[in-house]
């Protein structure tokens, strides 16, 4: 799958790569799944309890609202994922790389029928094969795309740390940083907070702001180890 650019509010480009058809269809395959594990369990619960299916309206509420509301609620809830979207690491983004606002995933849910129920998968499989930035038609309304959270590179374990399976990136402009450019910081980072010298840190912070055009909201410290670890999750094989 090729990487394309996408543009920031800062009109910076930022290359992301769009996750596979293969890893979406995989991904909506697992929901399918969960949502037939639920259905056959709400079901056996209701025969263990003797209530008839469709007997009660609020019977069916409790147990058809998560159903019919999985795609939103998960992907409102869990950053952008579902649990299929977790397994085949995927995630839901914003056009600009950023955490999407409800209303967008408000607008892909809405959308989702004519995606996806109405044709069986084929408008959405169309769509992204065509457009190249993995969005189906709900993503090109909400402004949103499915990216993938693993892009291969080049890139020697220099700064290799052990990241938590659930570990979410806040920064994807590190895609702007080379390799030479994380190997800098990290030999500065280590020095300055190995001897101390707040002020270096202070410094080499600001310079990685400005290359990546962003304003940090954490200490200098705190952002500078987010930085590489950001880095080292995007560019984990």
């Amino acid at each position: 799958m090729n990487i394309y650019q996408i543009e920031t509010a800062q009109n910076v480009q930022i290359l992301q790569t769009p996750a596979t058809v293969l890893s979406r269809i995989s991904a909506y395959l697992i929901d399918s799944a969960v949502l037939l594990i639920y259905s056959i369990l709400s079901f056996s619960i209701m025969h263990a309890l003797d209530i008839a299916p469709f007997q009660s309206w609020a019977t069916n509420l409790i147990i058809g609202i998560p159903f019919f509301l999985y795609y939103l609620l998960f992907e409102t809830f869990m950053n952008g994922q579902t649990i299929g979207k977790k397994l085949m690491h995927i995630r839901v983004v914003a056009i600009d790389g950023s955490k999407p606002k409800f209303s967008a995933y408000l607008l892909r849910w809405i959308l989702r029928p004519i995606d996806v129920s109405l044709t069986s998968g084929g408008i959405a499989i169309a769509t992204i094969l065509i457009n190249g930035k993995g969005q189906r038609i709900g993503d090109l309304a909400a402004k949103t795309s499915v990216i993938t959270e693993r892009r291969k590179s080049n890139f020697s374990k220099t700064i290799a740390t052990e990241l938590p399976d659930d570990y979410t990136p806040k920064y994807p402009q590190v895609s702007l940083l080379s390799d030479d450019d994380i190997r800098r910081i990290n030999e500065i980072y280590k020095s300055a907070k190995f001897e101390e010298k707040q002020e270096l840190m202070i410094l080499l912070a600001q310079k990685v702001e400005q290359q990546m055009n962003i304003k940090a909201d954490e200490k200098p410290l705190y952002f500078l180890k987010q930085v590489l670890q950001d880095y080292n999750f995007y560019t984990q094989g």
